[in-house]
């Protein structure tokens, strides 16, 4: 399933209190990867902008009033998240924005069913621990530098990273590679060692048979590299 990491930004805290939003920010990943489709919109919210928003993410009523309205740009985010698993922090805020503005358009609602959101797991996973992105990006050593205030793709691509650690991180096999995976089996006396190897199954016959093909190799096949003159 495709997964998109997603963000938002807003006038306020609470649609219901005509609050909207005015940036959707959008990453698409595959196995815990960008893969280069984005997608990032900011939105007239055909209100003003309340000063304590704007010391969050920057965007003025007179920037945003030269944006494209949320109607405008319907079609062309839900074609980019059709089909996928939304990834977002604190999911239910963001969802409940997004529904609000396509309720208004009687658009198809977005189903929480169909989200992970990182904040749960990570509460799971850090209990008792502050879980904000912020927070995350320096547990997990993310880069923020570029960061001065809250925009949704920048979100998107840090709360991507953030994911991928939560998940395991890209290179699982570091975290649980074969010594402490063996390490942990012996210590828990589920790894026995045999007291007689096993018989050889390679026959004589397919022994001369690989010897014959590796000669058909040439003198110097790269993979002599990693042996002994004696081998």
């Amino acid at each position: 399933m495709r997964e998109i990491v997603l963000d938002t930004e807003t006038t306020g805290l609470d649609p219901s209190k005509g609050h909207r939003v005015v940036e959707i920010g959008a990453v698409e990943i595959s196995n815990l990867i960008p893969t280069g489709r984005t997608f990032h919109v900011y939105i007239d919210p055909e209100r003003d902008m309340p000063e304590e928003a704007f010391r969050v993410h920057g965007l003025s009523r007179g920037f945003l009033a030269e944006h494209k309205k949320f109607a405008e740009i319907v079609h062309s985010f839900r074609e980019f998240v059709d089909g996928a698993r939304l990834i977002i922090h604190n999911a239910e805020f963001d969802v409940r924005f997004l529904n609000a503005e396509l309720a208004r358009l009687d658009f198809q609602l977005i189903e929480m069913a169909n989200i992970i959101d990182t904040l749960a797991l990570a509460r799971r996973r850090h209990p008792g621990a502050s879980n904000t992105l912020d927070a995350l990006c320096q547990r997990y050593g993310v880069d923020t530098s570029r960061r001065e205030k809250h925009g949704a793709l920048l979100d998107s691509y840090l709360l991507a990273e953030v994911y991928a650690e939560l998940m395991g991180g890209r290179q699982t096999a570091m975290s649980l590679s074969v010594e402490r995976k063996v390490a942990a089996l012996s210590n828990a006396q589920l790894l026995q060692q045999r007291p007689a190897p096993l018989a050889a199954r390679l026959t004589a016959q397919e022994d001369e048979t690989h010897r014959a093909f590796a000669i058909s190799l040439g003198k110097t096949p790269i993979w002599k590299r990693y042996f002994s003159q004696d081998a």
